[in-house]
């Protein structure tokens, strides 16, 4: 359960600060302010990514898929946050039954063994 704790705190910040470097360019215009320090970026964000895959590999016994199926989820999860908090974006029907749709993968993946 540790190894699983672990991943998915490395995704959401990862997640959290991709979303910062890809969308929130479009609101802060930080490419054209800051295009070094946000490339720069792609560094940290990487070593993230791989130690979350590392760390869901691991609780899934060497299974790979299951860290690509999380991952997902829980930028779905960030991206729908940020997205309602930063941009102000209403959740509508179609994105409501997406996410819905996303969390019972999720629960498939955590559950079924």
């Amino acid at each position: 359960m540790r190894n699983l704790i672990i991943g998915c705190l490395y995704t959401l910040i990862a997640q959290i600060l991709t979303f910062f470097q890809l969308q929130g360019n479009i609101k802060y215009n930080l490419y054209n302010r800051y295009p070094i320090m946000l490339l720069l970026l792609s560094i940290p964000i990487s070593w993230l990514y791989i130690q979350s895959v590392k760390y869901f590999v691991i609780y899934f016994g060497g299974d790979v898929w299951p860290s690509r199926i999380l991952g997902s989820i829980i930028g779905i999860i960030v991206f729908t946050l940020m997205a309602i908090i930063i941009f102000k974006e209403p959740v509508t029907l179609k994105t409501f039954i997406c996410i819905v749709l996303s969390m019972l993968i999720l629960a498939v993946q955590l559950l079924m063994k």
